[in-house]
């Protein structure tokens, strides 16, 4: 299913608040913090050149974020970044001077971080990062999962000491859960999506992933002509299209956002013009994109900043994961978990089907530009679906790189 963005406001300038959480300033900021984040480097940009000439066209670069971190995905940014500005800014208001990251480790600020209670719904990778974030602070936290989220991605988040609650029914029926206990409770609830009245918080989470896309526009030869992103709630697809629209203005590229087939929320919301919760319709593969209502200011910053919308089958995501871990002659293997390789394969859909190509311009000069957002955060249904572990993808790389 495919569709062109007609919305009214399509091609509009960003709302204020939209355009300042996601302005160069504010990933500068992000990029100074993550100075102080133990491990952090920039994560590979690798590319598909084999591919690309198999396709017809000049370019494929893939971001890969399953290597951010040590925490498998791009959401290490998000959460985590989200959980610090919200202690410092606490501990300011309690001092009444301005904290900041460096002062992180001090004594009085942990002892301002020790009294708050972090908590979030999550369906793995944004709530690992918020349960790591939570430890790296000195903050309690509690984790929302429903019932779709499998024992090995909870272990991931509970090794950060986080408190996990089990939730019936699917991602939404968590969020709403975890909204009401952090209401209850007098938590502070991180949540990747936002609802009327409650975007702040989303936006320091959607703000934290700008930091992946400064660091691919230093590491691009050129600046991309085409950009697939996956889509669950839509918080990283308006991120990468709204920095990339403020960046790059009328020279940004032609972005296209990727839901799974069953589970649909932005291009639904785009055929009929405002944000729609669509219908649950049986669980999918691409487990961290199984969301049925975007974000409010993801679809804000969507209606405006993207140009189509497309969805993609289970069997799609599938062959992309296979497609990476096996690849044509001369590219690297890259490990890609269930949700992560969906950006490419919206992109070979796309080029296998003549009208897409003509509606896209997907045409021999184009450049485009992938992030697989996360690794293998579940081993097992990686190597169930792929055939064969994340180690035996990887150990190419290793050979190339000695």
């Amino acid at each position: 299913m495919f569709l062109l963005n007609q919305h009214t406001d399509y091609r509009g300038p960003l709302d204020v608040s939209d355009a300042e959480t996601l302005s160069a300033a504010a990933a500068r900021e992000v990029e100074r913090f993550l100075r102080y984040r133990e491990g952090h480097k920039e994560t590979p940009l690798v590319s598909l050149t084999a591919l690309a000439r198999e396709i017809g066209v000049t370019s494929i670069h893939l971001k890969d974020e399953g290597q951010r971190l040590g925490l498998g995905s791009f959401k290490a940014l998000g959460g985590s970044y989200a959980v610090i500005r919200l202690v410092l800014e606490k501990a300011s208001e309690r001092f009444a001077l301005d904290v900041d990251v460096r002062d992180l480790h001090k004594a009085e600020v942990r002892a301002v971080a020790a009294g708050m209670t972090i908590t979030c719904a999550t369906d793995g990778n944004h709530g690992r990062s918020v349960a790591y974030g939570a430890q790296l602070v000195g903050a309690q936290c509690v984790i929302f999962v429903h019932s779709g989220v499998s024992d090995e991605r909870i272990a991931a988040i509970a090794r950060f000491c986080a408190q996990i609650v089990q939730v019936e029914g699917n991602y939404d029926d968590s969020v709403a859960e975890a909204t009401r206990r952090a209401k209850e409770q007098s938590w502070t609830l991180v949540s990747d999506t936002s609802w009327p009245g409650y975007e702040r918080i989303p936006g320091l989470v959607m703000q934290g992933y700008t930091a992946l896309l400064s660091e691919a526009l230093r590491q691009l030869p050129d600046s991309p002509t085409h950009v697939f992103v996956q889509s669950g709630v839509g918080g990283f697809a308006a991120a990468v299209a709204g920095h990339f629209s403020i960046l790059l203005g009328r020279d940004r590229p032609f972005f296209t956002v990727v839901d799974p087939s069953c589970a649909a929320c932005l291009l639904e919301s785009a055929r009929i013009g405002r944000p729609l919760k669509v219908a649950h319709k049986g669980s999918t593969v691409m487990a961290m994109l199984e969301c049925y209502e975007p974000s409010l200011i993801a679809w804000r910053v969507l209606s405006r900043a993207a140009d189509a919308f497309m969805t993609v089958d289970d069997e799609d995501a599938v062959n992309a994961m296979k497609r990476l871990a096996n690849p044509a002659d001369g590219d690297l293997p890259v490990v890609a978990g269930e949700s992560g390789g969906v950006g490419l394969a919206a992109l070979l859909k796309a080029a296998s089907n003549s009208a897409l190509r003509a509606s896209i311009g997907l045409g021999p000069n184009a450049r485009i530009f992938l992030i697989n957002t996360e690794g293998a955060t579940d081993p097992r249904i990686y190597e169930k679906l792929v055939g064969t572990t994340p180690a035996e993808v990887t150990a190419p790389n290793l050979n190339a790189a000695s």
